[in-house]
């Protein structure tokens, strides 16, 4: 078994080790790619979320003086055979000795589950060479690329033209979440590394975020029927710019300007809110064409992060 470099020290991290260790997560970013790519609030909910056990699925590594050298996570998804996994360090030994551990972990995650083997992913900047090597060397592959897709946002933006027999509405009833928590589940079949939730799992997860209010989620309605929704969150409020978290359409409901339009009532939601823009993420594999649409509008791409993964038993 590796050993950690002498001197250091590991524990659990603790919800208020938030500050800490975003000023390790900060440091490595702008190593990386030349800004804090995380805020406090991110941080925060991190360390709070519900079901994560800090006390198995976190790591802490601290160098003499008490100051975090090394952090990283290990998260099953709902009993599956996924777990993701993230590791952040810029010493190589501590980076090598939390991937032992993170491995490991998802090993026990993936037992617990039923599962011999289970599909490991992490998430690497592009500009990340040394992070893609250490992957690499411990057999991962890269396996799909998301893009990080910016719109700017001058004076005030229109709302969407209406579509025909399209009706949005607004998270704030208990029965509006259930089928936008029906219509999230079926919009994302078959996307990379989507595993469904139960409805109770997914309404405490969003309710802990602190970027996120029931106000931002919309379900949109066509012809009666449910067919996509929105939410719409401020995880990016330090840029000054709103967030679509997750848009999915239904199979059903695609290519009848669904998509669209709900990106539209985001980019005036934003706009109004006094936001000089709207940021997103997007799978470039994505089985429905995404990436196609939301350049279409004016979107695009300014930070590449690949997934890479592993199968372990």
């Amino acid at each position: 078994m590796n050993a950690l470099p002498a001197g250091l020290t590991v524990r659990s991290p603790h919800p208020d080790d938030a500050e800490p260790i975003l000023g390790l997560v900060h440091a490595y970013t702008t190593a990386v790619i030349g800004f804090a790519d995380y805020t406090l609030d991110d941080m925060r909910d991190e360390l709070s979320r519900p079901g994560f056990d800090l006390a198995r699925d976190a790591w802490l590594v601290l160098d003499a003086a008490g100051a975090p050298v090394g952090y990283a996570t290990a998260n099953g998804k709902s009993g599956s055979d996924q777990v993701d996994v993230d590791v952040v360090s810029a010493d190589p030994a501590v980076a090598d000795w939390l991937f032992t551990r993170v491995l490991d972990r998802a090993r026990e995650i993936g037992r617990a589950g039923g599962h011999e083997e289970v599909t490991v992913d992490q998430g690497v900047y592009r500009d990340d060479t040394a992070l893609r090597a250490r992957v690499a060397a411990l057999g991962f592959a890269a396996a799909t690329t998301f893009h990080r897709m910016r719109i700017d946002h001058v004076g005030a933006v229109p709302p969407p033209a209406p579509v025909p027999g399209l009706v949005l509405r607004q998270g704030v009833r208990e029965d509006v979440r259930r089928v936008a928590h029906e219509v999230w589940n079926a919009s994302f079949d078959g996307h990379f590394g989507f595993v469904p939730k139960p409805y109770g799992q997914w309404h405490a997860e969003l309710e802990a975020r602190s970027t996120f209010d029931w106000p931002g989620l919309w379900l949109a309605e066509l012809d009666g029927r449910p067919a996509g929704f929105l939410a719409w969150t401020d995880q990016f409020a330090d840029e000054k710019c709103g967030y679509v978290g997750h848009l999915g359409v239904v199979p059903e409901a695609r290519g009848r300007g669904v998509a669209k339009h709900l990106l539209g009532h985001a980019f005036h939601l934003d706009a109004a809110a006094g936001r000089v823009g709207t940021i997103l993420h997007v799978d470039s594999n994505n089985p429905t064409p995404a990436l196609t649409l939301y350049e279409s509008v004016g979107m695009r791409p300014v930070l590449v992060i690949d997934v890479w993964r592993v199968r372990v038993a």
